[in-house]
Formats: C-alpha cells, sequence, structure tokens
C-alpha cells in the first residue's frame, strides 16, 4: 500500500515528466502571441491542466476495468498525438510562411478548438499512467491526477511567459519556431516516447 507521502512524491514527479509537452506547447501558444493577457494564459495552462488530470484518471479507469481492450489502444497514442501536433504545428508553419497583413489574423488566433487539440495530442500519452496507479484506490487515483494538474498547470503558465518573452524578441518567425516545435514534440512522442 502506497503512503500518502509517496503517492504525492510520485504525483509531483510524473506531474512534472508528463508536463513537458505540454510546457513547449505553451511556449510555442506564448511565441505565437507575445502580448497574450494573463486571462488566456490561465485558460492555456489550464486545459493542459485538465487534460493531464483527466487522462490519469481515464487510464486509471480503463485498468481497473477494461485492462485488456486498454492495451490495444495503447500502442496507438504515440501515432495519435503524432498527428494531432503535425496537424497543428504545420497549420502554424504555413501561416508563418504565407504573407499575410498587419492586422489582429496576422497573429494565428488560438481557439477553443485547437487548444483542445493541443490539450489532447500533449496529455494522451497520460492515459498510460494509469497503469502505475492502477494500485490505488479510487481517492488516491484522484489525488494523484489532482497533484499532476496543478504540477502541469503552474509548468504551463511558466511555458507561456518563456514564450512572450522570446515571441517579442522572434516577432515574425515565433509562428515558424511554435509550428516546428510543435511537429518535434510530435515526432518524440511518437518514436522517443
Amino acid at each position: 500500500m502506497t503512503t500518502w507521502m509517496e503517492l504525492i512524491i510520485q504525483s509531483v514527479a510524473l506531474g512534472v515528466a508528463l508536463a513537458m509537452d505540454a510546457f513547449s506547447v505553451s511556449m510555442a501558444n506564448g511565441l505565437n502571441d507575445p502580448g497574450m493577457k494573463r486571462k488566456k494564459t490561465c485558460i492555456i495552462a489550464g486545459t493542459f491542466a485538465g487534460f493531464q488530470f483527466l487522462m490519469p484518471m481515464l487510464g486509471w479507469f480503463c485498468v481497473t476495468t477494461i485492462k485488456e481492450l486498454f492495451q490495444k489502444f495503447e500502442q496507438f497514442i504515440p501515432w495519435i498525438a503524432l498527428i494531432l501536433l503535425v496537424i497543428i504545428g504545420g497549420k502554424m508553419l504555413l501561416d508563418g510562411i504565407r504573407p499575410t497583413d498587419e492586422s489582429e489574423d496576422a497573429q494565428v488566433s488560438l481557439s477553443f478548438k485547437l487548444l483542445l487539440l493541443q490539450g489532447i495530442a500533449t496529455s494522451i500519452d497520460a492515459l498510460s499512467t494509469g497503469f502505475t496507479t492502477a494500485s490505488y484506490r479510487i481517492y488516491q487515483a484522484f489525488v494523484s491526477s489532482l497533484i499532476i494538474a496543478v504540477v502541469t498547470f503552474f509548468i504551463c503558465v511558466a511555458g507561456v511567459k518563456i514564450g512572450k518573452k522570446f515571441g517579442v524578441r522572434l516577432a515574425n518567425k515565433a509562428q515558424l519556431l511554435g509550428g516546428a516545435i510543435l511537429i518535434l514534440i510530435g515526432i518524440k512522442i511518437c518514436f522517443f516516447g
């Protein structure tokens, strides 16, 4: 049986590890929108944190109830993340290459749909976390997922802030860099774990 202290330490470590992809995407979002307001930063971080909470809980549920079906699906998780991030990153690259006017649309607006896709793509590997928490009771899995979400939130806020800082310096190249980062994250998830 896992003690509460072990659960907290493991969950924080897991949260940091799982949040790295979300951190990179948050940084790309900050690069793309250097003038981003605090509210939007919190929405981005909150979305990633929400998915980082939901996916381990969903993984725990799958492992404790429909283990065989989940094990068959698990092999496709990296490919799904790659496809989603290549689509999102490719769109950013194309928008960065195309000549645009200086209207508000010149900066790619991060729509809610796009943010949800980013959230899914960066947290889908957290489904596998359910295997590590399979021995937990439901309340322990909930607390663990909550800790992962809180860690993710703060890491993503930092990512957006770092991206905004460099986005101002990179100006018109930020979109290209952000798109390239997303594609590289997809490749990393798919081929290097």
